[in-house]
């Protein structure tokens, strides 16, 4: 795997953002979670109003704008040899929210199809700790489908320690969380 970094969306990524956009349409469509941690980028008339909409999310006051209660940040996992989108992650300020507190949890994440198989995903949620730690938020619940075991060893390969399975709706979900050293 190639080195990662974690950026805030601008407008410097915009085109490979709408490729990034495409490439998960055409690759995963029957996946309900094909766009987790994108916050919308799959309803977004453009790369230029998704990256507004993430602008807007990061704050208390401002995320209501954009449909939700609970502020988060969303990063671009880009790769430094090339300046490619790799994946999306975001990383919600507090899950004091029905769906987040229960199965939707800190952060969610998408690699781009194409990248799959690499580690990007592990990677990722790595970086997204100290970002975690800085908010002083102490663990991250981070869940995934049961079943999907590419998301199971990037949580566990983080620390997540499993919690539970639960039910949503008819489907299976596995609670983990991660320490993240914040105090």
């Amino acid at each position: 795997m190639e080195r990662i970094a974690l950026l805030e969306p601008c407008a410097r990524y915009a085109d490979d953002l709408w490729r990034f956009r495409q490439e998960i349409f055409a690759c995963d469509a029957e996946n309900e979670d094909r766009f987790a941690g994108c916050g919308w980028l799959d309803t977004a008339e453009s790369a230029e109003a998704w990256i507004t909409s993430c602008r807007l999310r990061r704050s208390e006051a401002t995320c209501g704008l954009t449909g939700t209660a609970v502020p988060s940040h969303t990063y671009l996992a880009v790769r430094e040899g090339d300046d490619r989108i790799v994946g999306i992650i975001d990383l919600r300020h507090h899950i004091n929210h029905p769906v987040l507190g229960t199965w939707g949890g800190h952060c969610g994440y998408s690699v781009r199809p194409s990248e799959r198989g690499r580690g990007y995903a592990r990677e990722m949620l790595r970086l997204n700790l100290p970002n975690a730690r800085a908010m002083g938020i102490p663990a991250l619940l981070v869940t995934c489908a049961d079943g999907n075991i590419a998301s199971e060893r990037a949580i566990t390969g983080n620390g997540g320690v499993y919690e539970k399975t639960i039910d949503v709706d008819g489907r299976r979900i596995k609670r983990y969380w991660i320490a993240t050293g914040a105090t």
